[in-house]
């Protein structure tokens, strides 16, 4: 924002209602490979509701290809199987997480509020210490 003059930000504008914080986080197998984050979530997640595959990139608007391809990445990484396939069939096949997919989904959504809790919490502290130097530098 600027003031009148168009010079910068006003002096005392500061204000933590237009800044955010803003994090992202992913984890890393030993060669910094992703193992899994926000995006391998998001497609765990909709596997889950849909039992499929297919499905899920079609609701993600990726290709079965990618969709398929970053899950078995993850897999391969991991050394343990996130989904249960189902070949097709008179019933159709279909897809479901494993035990370990469920709690892989599960933990990271813990992680994701555990880190975004911290982060809003220090980045208040950045706010208010920065006000403080803020006025600091005024009186």
């Amino acid at each position: 924002m600027s003031d009148a003059s168009g010079a910068g930000p006003r002096a005392g504008a500061l204000s933590e209602a237009r800044w955010h914080i803003r994090s992202k986080i992913w984890i890393e197998d030993e060669k910094g490979k992703v193992l899994f984050g926000a995006g391998r979530l998001t497609i765990l997640e909709a596997v889950e509701r849909h039992g499929s595959i297919l499905a899920a990139a079609k609701e993600l608007h990726m290709s079965y290809r990618a969709v398929w391809g970053k899950i078995r990445a993850t897999e391969k990484r991991m050394g343990r199987s996130l989904l249960e396939r189902k070949t097709g069939g008179s019933q159709g096949g279909g897809s479901e997480l494993t035990p370990l997919g469920k709690a892989l989904v599960e933990r990271f959504r813990k992680l994701q509020t555990l880190t975004d809790n911290a982060a809003q919490s220090l980045f208040e502290n950045f706010v208010e210490e920065f006000g403080r130097d803020e006025q600091e530098e005024k009186g």
